[in-house]
């Protein structure tokens, strides 16, 4: 069976670049924002294709060392290619951060950006990793989403996901019972309320501060959005279909948030909120 460039994307995470400028590079500039002084090493967990590190490099002459943590090697080859001028300023590892190993690197500033809710529901080990990874002193900067969900824990991406599985013949009545029956659980189901998450925050990290801004998507057209979804979240809701299928469902996905947008102006709006952490003794 010969893939669609869709489905191929899908599977590699690829086209991430251009993906990213929708949502997660305002994550990216709002956290680095928060980086004060001359910090000598930067972490950043799920470091995706470079983006954020290659910013802090160009903000921080005092960077003596640039980390990336990411699972994607594919992802890792770009991020490679992308801060290759850095030299041995940077260092990439090929990482699960639902568990993490240990690294000989202790961390001015650790970040992660738009990641947290894909560990899910094993959050713990990762943010233990990043308390005992901060240098005295050190700042962990982390960005969380928090959709409106529903009694079956759908919101957001969730919501546009099952309007398009609705337009291929799955009434939306249906879509919860399959997610459970292929195992899939709701992006907002994963993502957890604030003060759920804050309290789990508060077993490694004294918060000292928060802010908060809406993430608005808007789009150009369905395809624009339709290769959003693929590199953001790759195969993870089209697994709950059949393979012969997979290539129409990116499609709908596309036109379904498109239709959205000109219905109301966006394809979505949710709040983001930024998380400045120290390390709990």
């Amino acid at each position: 069976m010969t893939l669609s460039d869709t489905e191929a994307q899908a599977r590699t995470l690829g086209g991430y670049d251009d993906a990213s400028r929708l949502r997660q590079v305002h994550d990216r500039d709002w956290v680095l924002d928060q980086v004060t002084g001359e910090p000598g090493v930067l972490v950043d967990l799920g470091s995706g294709i470079g983006q954020l590190l290659e910013a802090a490099l160009r903000r921080h002459p005092s960077l003596r060392l640039a980390v990336g943590l990411e699972r994607s090697e594919h992802r890792l080859a770009e991020a490679g290619e992308r801060l290759r001028p850095h030299g041995g300023r940077v260092v990439l590892h090929q990482a699960d951060l639902t568990a993490p190993a240990p690294l000989p690197y202790r961390a001015d500033v650790i970040t992660m950006t738009s990641v947290l809710h894909w560990l899910y529901p094993v959050e713990h080990r990762v943010l233990a990793w990043a308390r005992e990874h901060l240098a005295p002193g050190g700042t962990f900067l982390l960005t969380t989403y928090h959709p409106a969900r529903d009694r079956h824990g759908f919101g957001g991406e969730d919501d546009i996901v099952r309007d398009a599985l609705d337009a291929l013949g799955i009434p939306s009545e249906s879509v919860p019972g399959l997610f459970e029956d292929r195992d899939v659980l709701p992006i907002a189901t994963r993502t957890r309320a604030a003060d759920e998450l804050r309290t789990l925050l508060g077993e490694f990290f004294t918060v000292e501060a928060t802010f908060e801004r809406e993430a608005v998507v808007t789009v150009e057209g369905a395809a624009q959005y339709e290769h959003f979804h693929a590199a953001t979240f790759g195969d993870y809701y089209a697994s709950v279909l059949e393979p012969a299928v997979r290539a129409e469902f990116f499609r709908t996905v596309g036109r379904v948030a498109f239709e959205r947008q000109e219905h109301s102006g966006r394809v979505s709006s949710m709040p983001v909120r930024l998380w400045k952490l120290t390390a709990r003794t």
